[in-house]
């Protein structure tokens, strides 16, 4: 996955937008928190509702997922994109972090859902 396919899948949720509130790194949100933070190898997101769930991804990938820095303590997690996790995985993760923040977010600022056309 390149960071432009990754970018790209980030704004297919409700409510998503790019940002770049620090120079040189963009940042997916929805309302105003971020839900992924998007590198040319990598993605930080939140990979569990405490650090104990998220550290499952440690364990399972001991190579290509870390603790974040200043968020991990948190449940946040980097994962490097073309090594061991698959590419639907790391999706998968963009999901479940999406939906973390979308739950905290008060009701009024929750986007609507897009409609299901199936």
């Amino acid at each position: 996955m390149t960071p432009e396919e990754l970018q790209g899948y980030c704004l297919t949720k409700p409510g998503a937008w790019l940002d770049e509130p620090w120079e040189g790194d963009i940042v997916a949100k929805v309302a105003d928190k971020i839900f992924a933070f998007t590198g040319a190898s990598s993605v930080g997101v939140k990979c569990g509702a405490d650090r104990e769930e998220a550290d499952e991804w440690l364990l399972q990938y001991p190579g290509d997922a870390a603790k974040m820095a200043y968020l991990g303590r948190s449940g946040w997690n980097t994962l490097r994109m073309g090594g061991a996790i698959p590419d639907d995985e790391i999706r998968d993760a963009i999901d479940a972090s999406y939906e973390l923040v979308v739950a905290k977010l008060p009701k009024s600022k929750r986007p609507a859902a897009k409609p299901d056309r199936s």
